[in-house]
């Protein structure tokens, strides 16, 4: 029988099923009602965005430097990139290192495998606003960092450190034990195993992880007004710099800017499409090359 035979019969057989089964029709229809509402939601809120801001998109908000004329927002791009290098320059290699131990070398079901993942999500529920004020309290006055770059980036990397964890746990999970040992049997040690063979199979999730957590340092406000502070300009480590959604944020709750505002809202729209786009991109040629 043909694939498309075989498709056809499936369907079929799937249609007469749901005729017979009341219960599964209704499911049927919630799920996909489900589905169609959170479609439309989304569309809703991008294309009120896009329709409120693109009109408000001007050459002057793309000034290098803000004054209170032109509101513009490049020094709040530039920070925002310098803030998410940062923060997974200081996360990611603790988050995957902390996940490789308690997959590949931790005994398992140990106590401390257990405390950690509970710890891990606990951090995850705590409010950012939470982290914001143990920022303030622990890097800008027990450190003296006071309101910098490196203090919003130290405190975006405890934030997303449980959700780097996590991801890579689980893709670490993930792969399959026939792999690890096949690679024992030939003589490899646990160190070359890890390395060669379960990291590059786990790489589309962990990137995945990644993604997510550049989503969350880039949607970040609370957690950054009380670290990195909200000077507008181009900001260096120890200096107060302020973010494209705090700077959107700022815009907002003043008044007196709201047309800037939903501006700002449309770049960070596509700031948040490119880097997702870029990451995806990523993934899929390192999946590709492996």
């Amino acid at each position: 029988m043909s694939p498309v035979n075989t498709r056809g019969k499936r369907a079929s057989d799937w249609r007469n099923r749901l005729r017979h089964h009341p219960l599964s029709l209704l499911v049927s229809l919630i799920t996909s009602l489900a589905a169609l509402i959170t479609v439309l939601v989304l569309g809703f809120l991008v294309g009120y965005i896009l329709i409120n801001g693109i009109p408000n998109l001007k050459p002057e908000l793309f000034a290098l430097h803000y004054t209170s004329e032109n509101q513009s927002m490049l020094p709040a791009i530039i920070n925002t990139c310098t803030m998410t290098l940062l923060s997974l320059l200081l996360a990611v290699p603790v988050g995957i290192g902390s996940s490789i131990f308690l997959v590949e070398y931790a005994k398992k079901g140990s106590r401390l495998v257990n405390l950690v993942r509970v710890t891990t999500e606990t951090l995850s529920g705590i409010p950012s606003i939470v982290y914001g004020l143990f920022g303030m309290l622990f890097f800008n006055n027990t450190f003296k960092f006071g309101y910098s770059m490196l203090s919003g980036g130290l405190t975006l990397a405890i934030m997303i450190l449980p959700l780097i964890m996590r991801t890579t746990e689980e893709a670490l999970l993930c792969v399959p034990d026939m792999y690890r040992e096949g690679s024992f049997g030939l003589g490899a040690g646990r160190l070359r195993t890890t390395m060669c063979i379960v990291l590059p199979t786990a790489v589309p999730g962990i990137l995945s992880g990644i993604i997510l957590a550049i989503g969350r340092i880039v949607g970040e406000t609370a957690a950054l007004m009380y670290t990195s502070g909200t000077v507008a300009k181009v900001a260096g480590l120890m200096d107060s710099g302020i973010t494209l959604s705090l700077h959107m944020y700022k815009q907002a709750s003043e008044g007196l800017y709201t047309e800037q505002a939903y501006a700002t809202s449309v770049v960070l729209l596509a700031l948040v499409l490119l880097i997702n786009l870029c990451s995806s991109k990523l993934a899929a040629r390192i999946t590709k090359g492996r």
